[in-house]
């Protein structure tokens, strides 16, 4: 089956507009509306009336003296099309030069018939109150100057702007889609429609309520994200940097709020999340306390005796090659953690000049001469980019971390709502194809996977030939498997004990799961308490993942005895959740992980418009795992389809509400 998804505008209604005078009344086919605020060097849309409505033919609209009589006459020519009378547009692209003239005026030709001229224009030079996105971005990321932009496509695709009637397929409902639609509505753009694999919306996000509870009966935990870095506070200077990335999470979370007023059982609420506790378990590298359980991190930092270290192949080369690193990195220079927290998008930029993407840890400390053993001992054998442990290293600096009250689950539950309707679940995508023709998008799937191709996954969809470099970005961007294992107690025992535990993660050495972390919700409260027992990422991820449900299960419950003793066992309801994401049909993976080299070359095939077709995600943004990094490419996609459909006024509005202090258009 196929569904064609028409990427044209066709007519724009506007209204309320004041309409400028015109010299000359015999020849004023076209009026043009009044235009306020046009700066050089940017964007505009010029809004026009066709007061001949039968009106038909080649049009040319140029920008010079008020009295020219030829186009040619002009400063620069701003677009021409043809026109026809059953499709008279309302509102046209202009991308200002720099060099403008102010009190000009803006004229409409017809060949060399002068159909339309504006009243004199005031040009200012542009007032940089936002960066250009020039300075705070680069070629291959997922912004870019809308000004270059624009400027690069032909006038006869760019010069006409459409009508908001133009169809939008949304191809997964995960939160980049769910934004997208938010996006498209509110900017007037409603003819969209969601497509998604599975049976509900929120993609990674994936609150499971135990034991078939709801969700103010806090029996849950976070089997995807489960937090959002706010802030770093210095102890020292008393000095508070806010991230500022994550914040487009909170204003989302006010938007749906605010529509959501009359639901208060939609409401999104933040709590603390409590990220460090000082009696969460703690690697000791096989000690254990006299009782056999695990220590606890405090008991770890009153005596480090209880936490065993192997020795390293050479102390001397470690030292220097941990030196080394930070020098390379400047990680343990504020400076360079109130960049990062302040600015993404300039560090990123700051990154790729300065070769972060070029190595990974160990990668950059071999090619410095150290040895395998010394590189492995000090950063392990990954191939991801350094940029990954700038961005991580800023996030989990936080000392300040919000959660969801009642789970995650709650941000895709306020859209429901406003994309139940336009929202087709259980549908599996498995192809895109491009008719040259009628210039359309045709969305197809298979009811039965046994007649021609099995249904297919973000890595399967084909699209009618797309560049290399796209094609291999939808096949190999590599991503990261993770599994969570969460277990439900009769009580929350683990507040209660010698030693309580309030909310917290900690780690533990038993191969295979990771981190422990506790319940920041409902502390004190009565009833069964779920723990997120196991949280492991990686190889061992994919090592877990090969076990039966029942033997990984066990031996995250026998770990639960180790570090709490008899209790745990006691205690454990027998109910569990387990999500490993490499083997989860609709994900494939739990976040974009690439490898080095894979984001440079990638990323810029992204963020071309190709036959119709825009890519969004979390995997085409600069960071990777963070829900603010799946909304960041959606605000990045939505604006780039505007730009594409020559809606300037729009993609200004998105730019402003969304990422104002980055993003000049």
């Amino acid at each position: 089956m196929k569904i064609p998804v028409q990427h044209t505008l066709l007519g724009l209604g506007l209204s309320g507009l004041s309409l400028a005078g015109i010299a000359g009344r015999d020849f004023e086919v076209i009026r043009f509306h009044s235009l306020a605020g046009v700066t050089a060097d940017s964007l505009h849309n010029i809004h026009v009336e066709f007061l001949d409505k039968q009106f038909e033919g080649h049009l040319q609209l140029v920008y010079g003296e008020c009295g020219i009589q030829d186009p040619t006459q002009s400063h620069h020519e701003i677009g021409s099309a043809f026109v026809k009378r059953e499709a008279l547009p309302e509102r046209f692209v202009w991308v200002t030069p720099s060099d403008a003239p102010h009190s000009n005026c803006l004229h409409a030709f017809s060949g060399s018939r002068l159909v339309g001229r504006s009243a004199p224009i005031t040009v200012s030079s542009p007032i940089k109150k936002r960066e250009s996105i020039a300075d705070v971005a680069d070629a291959m990321g997922p912004w870019f100057d809308g000004v270059s932009y624009m400027k690069s496509k032909k006038n006869s695709k760019a010069f006409v702007s459409k009508a908001k009637k133009t169809s939008v397929a949304i191809l997964g409902g995960g939160m980049s889609g769910l934004m997208t639609s938010l996006l498209l509505d509110s900017v007037g753009i409603h003819d969209w429609h969601i497509y998604e694999s599975s049976g509900r919306i929120g993609g990674r996000i994936r609150t499971k309520y135990l034991n078939n509870t709801a969700p103010d009966q806090y029996q849950y935990q976070e089997m995807g994200p489960m937090r959002f870095p706010v802030s770093i506070t210095y102890a020292d200077t008393n000095e508070t940097l806010e991230i500022q990335d994550h914040r487009m999470v909170f204003q989302l979370a006010n938007t749906l709020n605010t529509m959501n007023a009359h639901r208060p059982d939609l409401a999104v609420n933040f709590i603390p999340f409590i990220q460090n506790s000082p009696n969460v378990p703690a690697s000791s590298g096989g000690n254990r306390l006299p009782n056999g359980l695990i220590p606890s991190a405090a008991q770890i930092a009153a005596n480090s005796s209880l936490a065993y270290k192997p020795g390293s192949p050479n102390d001397t080369a470690v030292a220097e090659a941990k030196s080394a690193y930070n020098n390379f990195t400047e990680l343990d220079n504020r400076d360079t953690i109130r960049k990062l927290a302040t600015n993404m998008y300039q560090a990123h930029k700051q990154a790729v000049e300065d070769g972060m993407f070029d190595w990974s840890e160990a990668g950059y400390l071999r090619s410095l001469g150290y040895n395998a053993n010394v590189a492995d001992y000090v950063a392990g054998t990954g191939d991801s980019p350094i940029w990954g442990d700038l961005y991580d290293d800023v996030y989990f600096a936080a000392t300040k971390w919000r959660t969801i009250d009642k789970g995650l689950e709650s941000l895709p539950r306020a859209f429901y709502p406003h994309v139940a309707k336009k929202t087709t679940l259980n549908r599996t995508v498995d192809g895109l194809v491009y008719n040259e023709a009628s210039g359309k998008v045709a969305v197809t799937w298979r009811k039965d996977p046994f007649q021609l191709t099995p249904e297919t996954t973000r890595n399967m969809t084909t699209l009618s030939s797309p560049r290399p470099s796209a094609s291999r970005a939808i096949s190999t961007l590599n991503y990261e498997p993770s599994c969570k294992i969460s277990l439900l107690y009769k009580t929350r025992f683990w507040e209660h004990q010698e030693e309580p535990i309030f909310g917290g993660c900690g780690s533990v050495d038993v191969p295979g799961v990771g981190s422990v972390c506790y319940p920041s919700y409902n502390l004190n409260g009565t009833g069964p308490g779920v723990v997120l027992a196991s949280y492991v990422s990686g190889t061992l991820a994919r090592s877990t993942a090969a076990l039966s449900e029942d033997e990984h299960v066990a031996l995250i419950q026998r770990t639960m005895v180790e570090i709490h003793g008899d209790i745990a066992a006691e205690q454990f309801t027998g109910i569990y959740n387990r999500q490993c994401w490499e083997f989860d049909q609709h994900q494939a993976g739990a976040w974009a992980d690439p490898t080095v080299g894979q984001q440079e070359l990638y990323l810029p095939a992204y963020y071309q418009t190709e036959f119709k077709t825009i890519f969004i995600g979390e995997h085409t943004s600069y960071t990777h795992a963070w829900i603010f990094s799946a909304l960041d490419s959606a605000v990045r996609g939505t604006t780039q389809l505007l730009l594409d459909l020559g809606l300037v006024d729009e993609a200004k509005e998105i730019v402003e509400t969304w990422m104002g202090r980055w993003i000049k258009l």
